[in-house]
């Protein structure tokens, strides 16, 4: 059973019975996407990757990251044209190659999910903070650090994270409707930043040099702000509630990637040559340079479009994570608890908010960089054995309907995969342990209690 794979029939039955609204179209699912990406790694990330990694090089690092999910967005493209479900990769490695590595996919998926969700609260939290203390009402550190950085708990993260989990408990169309209104504002943000930084810039002064950690810190920033692209994988797990998912999934995984792409290297060079990298070893950057400059009041402005941002990445880690469990669950691997469907609001809404809780203690307990990295190590092993799985079901069954084709398949997968080794790789060797460890545990799950739940043949 390791092996046994599903069936486009399979897939196509559970889909029919799924119960989930069918109601996102390709602009939904395109500000879903970016809504996902724009709001973490750039806003949190860019000022720590440049202080402790690559310094000025850090454009280079957010650049390779963005490539190397290009070419993830058009596997993806190709397994989400071909196969409509719930659950992103879990789902196409469930087709590709079978049963037990789909469960360890989806289970590197959700350790993903959750701790990268849980970095973005931490970044909401630096952001308010710093917003409300420069009106004057400042929020004591004990309730913005967690016990091993010698606070209490971060509140503000814990506080968001569980009011974005009911929300998406009570609508899907609700939720996409408040992601593209915040992202909006995000984006006017962003455009602001640049315009009034800009002319700010000192290129002699602080890109000099460029490469202080030398070349290999670009590929170590590039590891560290990889999870600022996880984003675009929600797109893929909301499949089964969009209208037309064989035309409206390439088009916004590809569209989301490329647009926040280009945000990104604009952001982090305007930043580094505003700012110098050694002052940026922050989680509120952008703010600290706007204030840093002179612009206080602008600063506040832009805070709440980076707030809205990051409440927008939340909305959608939340989102996705609970569809992962809600395919794992459906399929007998998980307790069949989590996927339920709400009678009324046609969402999982157990786990939504079982997920929700946890992602929040994660946020209220664990500092930044612990949680950063494991994120990483999760997605980019996830993102492998995408690339396994695509030439696996290309070679295996070349005569399936493809709407969206990955091209040079076997010269460009190959490439992304030793990419995705590399940044594994250039992570710390504690968390890659840590990864380890949790994997195992994964293994022994679906050992113990999966083989003795699985009910996908029966649909």
């Amino acid at each position: 059973m390791f092996f046994k794979k599903k069936t486009l029939e399979d897939f196509s039955a559970q889909r029919e019975n799924s119960g989930m609204h069918r109601t996102l179209s390709t602009v939904d699912l395109t500000f879903l996407g970016i809504g996902g990406i724009i709001g973490s790694g750039v806003f949190v990330l860019t000022g720590i990757g440049a202080a402790r990694y690559a310094g000025p090089g850090i454009v280079l690092s957010f650049i390779a990251a963005g490539l190397l999910c290009m070419l993830v967005g058009l596997a993806y493209a190709e397994l989400a044209s071909l196969i409509p479900a719930a659950g992103s990769a879990y789902a196409y490695t469930f087709a590709s190659l079978g049963e037990g590595m789909a469960f360890l996919c989806g289970w590197s998926l959700i350790i993903g999910y959750i701790v990268t969700a849980s970095a973005v609260a931490v970044g909401f939290s630096a952001y308010f903070s710093g917003m409300m203390a420069s009106l004057g009402m400042e929020i004591p550190k004990e309730w913005l650090t967690t016990l091993p950085e010698g606070g209490i708990i971060n509140l503000p993260a814990v506080v968001i994270t569980l009011l974005i989990g009911f929300i998406l408990a009570h609508g899907t169309k609700e939720s996409s409707r408040l992601n593209t209104i915040l992202i909006s504002i995000t984006l006017c943000a962003i455009v602001a930043f640049v315009l009034v930084t800009a002319p700010e810039m000192n290129i002699a002064e602080n890109l000099n040099p460029f490469l202080p950690f030398g070349a290999g810190g670009i590929m170590t920033g590039a590891a560290v702000v990889f999870f600022s692209f996880m984003g675009f994988d929600t797109v893929a797990t909301s499949a089964e509630e969009c209208k037309t998912p064989e035309k409206s999934l390439p088009i916004g995984i590809i569209a989301s990637v490329f647009v926040c792409l280009c945000i990104y290297a604009v952001v982090a060079f305007v930043l580094t040559a505003t700012v110098n990298y050694t002052d940026l070893d922050r989680a509120d950057p952008v703010a600290y340079c706007l204030r840093l400059i002179g612009h206080m009041g602008l600063a506040n402005f832009v805070t709440v479009g980076i707030l809205f941002g990051m409440i927008t990445t939340l909305i959608v880690y939340i989102f996705g994570q609970a569809r992962v469990f809600y395919a794992m669950s459906r399929d007998g691997f998980l307790p069949q608890v989590m996927a339920n469907i709400h009678p009324k609001h046609g969402t999982p809404y157990f786990i939504t908010l079982g997920g929700s809780i946890l992602i929040a203690f994660i946020a209220g307990c664990v500092p930044m960089l612990y949680i950063v990295e494991l994120a990483n190590t999760g997605v980019l092993a996830a993102f492998f054995i995408v690339f396994v799985g695509l030439i696996a079901l290309r070679r295996n069954a070349p005569e399936l309907p493809r709407t969206f084709t990955f091209p040079m398949l076997y010269v460009l997968a190959p490439i992304g995969m030793a990419v995705c080794l590399y940044l594994i790789w250039a992570l710390s060797f504690i968390t890659n342990i840590t990864f380890i460890v949790l994997m195992l545990l994964g293994l022994v799950f679906y050992n113990l209690y999966a083989t003795e739940h699985r009910c996908w043949e029966k649909k």
